[in-house]
């Protein structure tokens, strides 16, 4: 049966309803997952629901912990895909269940895991500044690093938003503007990529984006989230890195070097600083030490 423009989903409900006899708020908890995952692949690559692939998911899975969603609510996602996908699979329309593996991690009280320094500088060193997308490639994993700023403030940079002599970016987020500055390295990689590699890239002259994909076009979370993997495996690190870790290892390793949680505030854009206090729960026992004991209000 040639179901390719027949409304999947549709059907998915009609089989909710007469097989499965699923309640209503299971149903509707069931559709609405997969709309909002359906409009998210949209947005970001154009592809449906029947192409994804477990990485997809995962990214999709980042985005949703970056938009501030509790583990409970990622894991009713997982489960609500890992029945669409077994439903897919019943009507021979695909082979595996992309969703199988899916995990919503760990309770939502655990810290979450960041890298070493000795694992930041085998994560930089992977990308090699030899080609066009080694280059963009080394350009923007430095700047994560260098910045602590959100994925989806990365893919939304334009070119005017950076100073080069200046050693800072221009981030905008929930309407609020802040400059957050580079350390030497990210600007001269930076430098050498907006210099000699972007506009061989772009689509087109007029296209603002800082970043964008081999395409030309600007670059999605998805694409920068399958980049981080590459370079991951590259590497060897065990560790499941995600562009939040880079954040969260920013954060850290400024709070452990001596920064003041103030100013470490004022970079990741964090309105309440008790959003950032969490950061210290990261650093060596001994910082935490000292900043309970040095701070007034501690």
């Amino acid at each position: 049966m040639n179901m390719k423009n027949v409304d999947i989903l549709a059907l998915y409900r009609e089989y909710l309803i007469t097989e499965r006899d699923a309640s209503e708020n299971t149903m509707s908890s069931y559709m609405r997952d997969l709309r909002q995952l359906q409009e998210y692949l949209q947005q970001e690559n154009g592809s449906t629901l029947q192409e994804v692939n477990d990485t997809d998911l995962q990214a999709y899975i980042e985005h949703l912990r970056e938009a501030g969603k509790s583990v409970s609510t990622i894991a009713r996602n997982i489960a609500s895909w890992k029945n669409f996908y077994q439903y897919l699979i019943l009507q021979n329309l695909i082979k595996e269940n992309p969703a199988r593996s899916l995990s919503a991690g760990k309770a939502e009280h655990k810290l979450p895991e960041i890298l070493t320094n000795k694992e930041v500088e085998l994560l930089l060193q992977q990308p090699k500044a030899t080609d066009a997308k080694g280059t963009r490639d080394k350009a923007m994993l430095e700047l994560m690093y260098a910045t602590g700023i959100r994925v989806s403030e990365l893919i939304d940079l334009n070119v005017s938003d950076v100073n080069l002599p200046s050693g800072n970016i221009r981030c905008f987020s929930k309407n609020r503007e802040r400059f957050i500055p580079m350390y030497p390295y990210a600007v001269s990689i930076l430098r050498d990529y907006m210099d000699h590699v972007r506009a061989s890239l772009v689509s087109s002259s007029e296209n603002e984006a800082l970043f964008v994909n081999m395409n030309g076009e600007r670059m999605s979370r998805q694409g920068f989230w399958k980049i981080i993997k590459y370079y991951q495996n590259k590497a060897k690190i065990k560790k499941d890195i995600t562009p939040h870790m880079l954040r969260h290892s920013f954060a850290a390793h400024l709070l452990e070097n001596g920064a003041d949680l103030k100013s470490v505030q004022k970079m990741l854009g964090h309105s309440d600083i008790s959003s950032t206090l969490f950061y210290t729960q990261l650093v060596p026992t001994s910082i935490r030490d000292v900043y309970q004991n040095a701070h007034p209000r501690a």
